[in-house]
């Protein structure tokens, strides 16, 4: 299945991309998809247990499974006061 990957901040700045299409196999969990992207983009490496996937706009859990053709956004850890 295919789906679109956004990268923001941080996180397009470790990968040198704004945004692409995976292939990714069916019935993938966030955290499988975390892992693929590190071993796609070593540079996300330190970062990825941090980070926050969003799934077609909706912040996901590690445990959520990516549908077919699903945007997937990849956000750097946020603090702020």
């Amino acid at each position: 299945m295919n789906v679109k990957v956004l990268f923001f901040a941080t996180m397009r700045e470790r990968t040198g991309i704004r945004e692409t299409i995976l292939d990714v196999p069916d019935g993938m969990a966030v955290v499988e998809f975390k892992n693929l992207l590190v071993e796609r983009y070593p540079g996300l490496d330190t970062a990825m247990s941090s980070v926050l996937i969003a799934v077609n706009k909706e912040f996901a859990f590690d445990d959520q499974i990516i549908p077919d053709h699903a945007e997937v956004a990849v956000f750097p850890p946020v603090s702020g006061g």
